[in-house]
């Protein structure tokens, strides 16, 4: 027994000090330059790839224990590959790239890396992207009939594979990204955000329930993982919005919804946004102005949804008295949101994504320290902790995004994008509907069994490509695949947000996961309406954008009414049916649909505002049990 707890000891001791090396690593690179793509990236796989068969064991049942020799030997084999990279650097990028034959040992270590991506990669995420990755291998080799030595040389000896732009994109994006929520966190962050939207929509109809959307979307620009957000966050929102009256799988959906579209809200997104800039060669702030409108729309109908439910079911907020006070909140932890606004600044000034972060990060611990209400969170064992956080956090997407560039390398050396673009272009009949749809069901099937970045990846090779050639411009497609990769999380039968949020809640999947669908139904929409109509994402002039925007609004939240039961009191079938209508109206762009939407959603109100004026007493005074 005292022999496994010094191994086991021994083993945390050793992931905390190569956690901490590299997210050092990773800092140090910011400020001293980046180096050459395959030293970079390689070291970048190899921390993650060592920490992953030390900390992550081979199956559930063998979780909790120390490594075995089984896994030593998998970790030694592992490193093997990267480290011989490093060894013969001179050799491999002075060799003529699908010229000159792999010796057998290069043939040997590309193979023993591929396998070991991709058991690593089904540690962390699960089979679903390694089977991807082995299918697309089998299409190359097997299909095309691609030579073995060339497909090798391909993933291995260039940056077109696993080294290649995904991994590119974990290494200098999102793992100081991660690095910075994990910080943020270990400073007392969480708190402010659940404080500070609980002083400001707590006392409101479904108060609760507005706190978890507030909440988790503060959250969610920190840490870009949906089922994390729902497991920070849903603790304390799920078991308010039941004990006020929400149902438990409405209450699992709204958390759910909620946390998902932190992957999508600006100012810090999910790692895929990082992969977009860098698919589309722009900067990562001009990913965010894309980004904004679309992700405020999905959460006013998210917003919405509660209140439409709340107000339908009756019922009230909290009582002010049990809510901390805005000016308390913003005076106590207030100083928290400076390193978020640290970002914004440096990045607006013109200075990469990536250094913003880093000043970002390295703010977090000294603004704790100016108040003594945070001072208790600022120790060297937090700062080392957050440091080892950061590098675990990174894992499953450094992992994810070399596993697709397994997919990316096979893609690119077989001409696969050229194929699929093809077949959507046949299947759609160049009708662009049809082919978002396609595209839509390929994103929340590919979404259903990996993480988002992976699941963009993908589509950006397969299926972005044929919708820009059906005339939708370049950044509505890329931002279509990235809306739909991301939805997955909320859309059953696999729905792992919502399968989190169910659980905390108690609540049923299947009630859970329709919930969320009707809860976050505008997110299926916006896709669409940006693409119809690129003002929102802010291409085009003013005018048209604030137009664009303001009936895109009224449209999300008359779809929430619709979908709930309530506008200014409870609908009827037939009230429902026109608010739906009027949603789809306004969401189309267009001067007629325009109309056509405000004459369903007046006819509505008109309706509702007949009714209450029947209900009311002579003295204007509501009969008991109205609206």
């Amino acid at each position: 027994m005292n022999q496994y707890l010094t191994h086991g000891s021994i083993v945390r001791w050793a992931a905390g000090i190569i956690g901490v090396a590299m997210a050092a690593y990773h800092m140090w690179v910011i400020v001293s330059g980046t180096p050459e793509a395959i030293i970079f990236r390689g070291t970048h796989l190899l921390f993650a790839l060592t920490l992953t068969f030390l900390v992550v064991r081979r199956s559930q049942t063998h979780e909790g224990q120390p490594p075995s020799v089984w896994d030593y030997g998998l970790l030694a084999l592992a490193v093997s590959p990267v480290l011989y990279l490093f060894v013969f650097y001179d050799y491999v990028v002075n060799r003529i790239y699908y010229i000159d034959d792999l010796t057998w040992l290069d043939m040997a270590m590309g193979t023993l890396l591929v396998v070991m991506i991709l058991e690593a990669t089904r540690r962390l995420i699960g089979w679903a992207l390694p089977i991807t990755a082995l299918v697309f291998l089998a299409y190359g080799i097997v299909y095309v009939g691609v030579e073995p030595m060339r497909l090798l040389d391909q993933l291995y000896m260039t940056t077109e594979g696993i080294f290649g732009m995904p991994l590119g994109v974990s290494a200098s994006y999102v793992m100081i990204f991660v690095l910075f929520g994990s910080f943020m966190e270990r400073t007392g962050t969480g708190q402010l955000f659940m404080d500070f939207a609980m002083s400001l929509t707590g006392h409101t109809a479904g108060g609760p329930g507005k706190v978890s959307v507030v909440s988790s979307s503060l959250f969610g620009t920190i840490s870009g993982s949906a089922v994390a957000n729902v497991m920070v966050d849903g603790p304390i929102s799920i078991p308010l919005m039941k004990r006020t009256g929400f149902r438990p799988h409405f209450a699992a959906g709204v958390e759910a919804v909620a946390s998902t579209g932190g992957q999508i809200m600006p100012p810090i997104m999910g790692a895929a946004a990082f992969v977009m800039a860098e698919f589309m060669q722009v900067s990562y702030g001009q990913v965010v102005i894309w980004a904004l409108i679309p992700a405020v729309l999905y959460y006013l109908a998210c917003f919405g949804a509660v209140h439409f439910e709340a107000k339908r079911l009756g019922l009230a907020g909290m009582p002010r008295s049990d809510l901390p006070r805005l000016g308390t909140v913003l005076r106590e932890r207030g100083h928290l949101f400076i390193p978020v606004l640290t970002i914004l600044f440096i990045m607006y000034s013109g200075y990469s994504a990536p250094m913003a972060a880093l000043a970002g990060t390295l703010a977090c611990f000294p603004v704790a320290a100016l108040r003594a209400s945070t001072r208790q969170n600022v120790t060297l064992r937090n700062v080392v902790e957050a440091m080892i956080d950061g590098a675990r956090n990174a894992l499953p997407v450094a992992l994810a995004c070399a596993c697709a560039g397994i997919i990316i390398g096979v893609v690119s050396l077989t001409g696969a994008g050229i194929v699929f673009t093809q077949v959507v272009l046949h299947l759609a009949q160049s009708t662009l509907l049809l082919a978002l749809v396609l595209t839509m069901f390929a994103g929340i099937v590919l979404g259903m069994g990996m993480p988002t970045t992976p699941a963009y990846i993908i589509m950006t090779a397969l299926l972005v490509p044929a919708l820009i050639k059906l005339g939708v411009v370049e950044p509505a497609a890329h931002m279509f695949a990235f809306y739909f990769a991301i939805l997955s999380a909320i859309t059953p039968p696999v729905a792992l947000a919502t399968f989190a949020a169910a659980g905390l809640a108690k609540a049923d999947l299947w009630k859970s996961g329709v919930a969320s669908v009707k809860i976050g139904a505008a997110g299926f929409i916006v896709p669409f309406m940006f693409v119809y109509e690129p003002a929102l994402l802010m291409i085009g002039d003013w005018p048209l954008i604030v137009t664009a925007t303001v009936t895109a609004a009224a449209g999300a939240l008359l779809l929430a009414a619709g979908l709930h039961g309530y506008l200014l009191q409870t609908a009827n079938a037939w009230e429902r049916v026109f608010l739906v209508a009027a949603a789809f109206c306004l969401i189309k762009p267009g001067i007629l649909t325009d109309v056509a939407g405000a004459t369903f959603a007046g006819t509505v109100i008109l309706s509702q505002l007949t009714r209450s004026r029947k209900i009311m007493n002579p003295l204007g005074v509501k009969k008991p049990g109205t609206s």
